[in-house]
């Protein structure tokens, strides 16, 4: 099964946490933040109003508490719209 984001939305998946510090200390999962940076999985078309400006593969940071959650297969992907990405990360 796969998901296909309809009008301006973006399939998003998180990018891995660090689970260590820059100093080499292992954090516990309860003490790792929610990762900011995302990897765009799929694309809807766009609108006239809101064109897709990002691509499959960038990765990108949106605003905290955007989209919606959802989880398949095990994996959890956010459902966002275009308008909520704040910035590509290269």
């Amino acid at each position: 099964m796969t998901i296909k984001p309809l009008a301006d939305r973006v399939l998003l998946k998180a990018v891995e946490a660090e689970e260590t510090t820059s100093a080499g200390l292992i954090l516990a999962a309860s003490a790792q933040e929610k990762p900011e940076v995302s990897e765009v999985v799929a694309v809807g078309p766009g609108t006239d109003e809101n064109p897709m400006t990002v691509s499959v593969g960038d990765k990108v940071i949106i605003s905290k508490y955007s989209g919606t959650q959802v989880k398949l297969d095990g994996v959890e992907y956010t459902i966002s719209e275009i308008k909520d990405i704040l910035a590509v990360v290269e």
